[in-house]
């Protein structure tokens, strides 16, 4: 198979090279080089942000295409435009939050969507510009060779968004970690390696259409992540089960402070970890362990000492030392 990415260094792009030269693949990239491509790839040089940028492409045929973009819609559409009839397929890693707010617990791929922006427009919001990055493909390349894996929380090596990391780096540093309960807590997520072979499994299939691409509910909880966590990191962290209640009274925001966690019942946790994925499970998804995610993100962590992770994500010492009644640093 030749297969084009578009990026390719960096989280989501980067576990789907890796995985295509897994399988013998010939693979192409195109990005701006701020980061080194995997060995082994062909890479091209262009920003599809700029006049011209998509110039390497001009030429060469491929049997899929796999696109991460998530800002303005036209650079979908450019690309797509460009390769629609040079390549067989095209891949779009898009997002749950292209349904229309709030979707009902168990919602599957035919729950109402978002109006999206125009398939030639500039960045507007997350949603709008997801969707927007679908009608794009499907304008150039048609329902029946265009495929949407509807991401939710996306977890594993090279996470570039902080949430598994920074729950490592706090649990690493040990002593009392306000844990948000209920420790059962049911979480839907996928390793971006399981999102990587399926996108594959997908071109292989040849797959068309939409799909929610997360883990089935319950085969990960809150409890079970972060006591992964503690495992991995050596153990010194005493996880302190604190109910959603206080952690809400303390103005704790859900999702960026404490990153993963949505309290149940709520209409974020509805739309976060309550999606229907029979319909990816059955084209091929399949999910590792729990423990084989969070112990790998360590490994890679550990090899970065520089990350730092974005700014805004993660719960400020002082006050959780507070929520728990601990003194700060204890």
């Amino acid at each position: 198979m030749r297969l084009l990415v578009l990026g390719g260094t960096e989280f989501a792009g980067r576990a789907v090279v890796e995985a295509a030269l897994g399988r013998g693949w010939e693979v192409t990239v195109l990005n701006r080089g701020r980061h080194e491509a995997p060995a082994g790839v062909r890479a091209l040089r262009g920003d599809r942000t700029a006049p011209g940028g998509l110039a390497a492409l001009a030429s060469g045929e491929w049997d899929a295409v796999v696109d991460t973009w998530s800002a303005a819609p036209r650079a979908v559409d450019d690309a797509a435009r460009l390769l629609a009839d040079r390549v067989g397929r095209y891949v779009y890693v898009s997002s749950c939050s292209v349904y229309a707010w709030a979707p009902p617990g168990g919602y599957g791929e035919d729950a109402p969507l978002v109006e999206g922006a125009l398939a030639s427009a500039d960045k507007t919001d997350y949603a709008r510009d997801k969707r927007g990055g679908e009608l794009a493909a499907l304008g150039a390349f048609g329902a029946e060779r265009s495929v949407f894996a509807r991401a939710g929380l996306i977890l594993g090596p090279y996470e570039n968004i902080g949430r598994l990391p920074w729950w490592l780096g706090r649990v690493a540093r040990g002593g009392p970690v306000l844990a948000p309960g209920p420790r059962e807590l049911a979480l839907q997520y996928v390793d971006v390696r399981d999102l990587a072979e399926w996108l594959l499994g997908a071109v292989e299939r040849e797959l068309s259409g939409a799909y929610n691409l997360i883990s089935p509910q319950g085969h990960a909880t809150m409890g079970s992540l972060l006591d992964a966590c503690v495992r991995v990191t050596g153990g010194a962290a005493s996880l302190r089960w604190t109910s959603a209640e206080v952690v809400l009274g303390a103005g704790i925001e859900p999702w960026t402070q404490l990153p993963v966690w949505v309290p149940a019942g709520s209409e974020g946790y509805d739309a976060l970890h309550s999606a229907d994925v029979s319909r990816a499970v059955a084209a091929g998804l399949t999910c590792r362990s729990v423990e084989e995610t969070v112990a790998d993100t360590w490994e890679w962590l550990r090899s970065v000492p520089s990350y730092a992770g974005p700014a805004g994500v993660g719960l400020d010492p002082a006050v959780e030392a507070e929520v728990l009644g601990v003194p700060l640093g204890s």
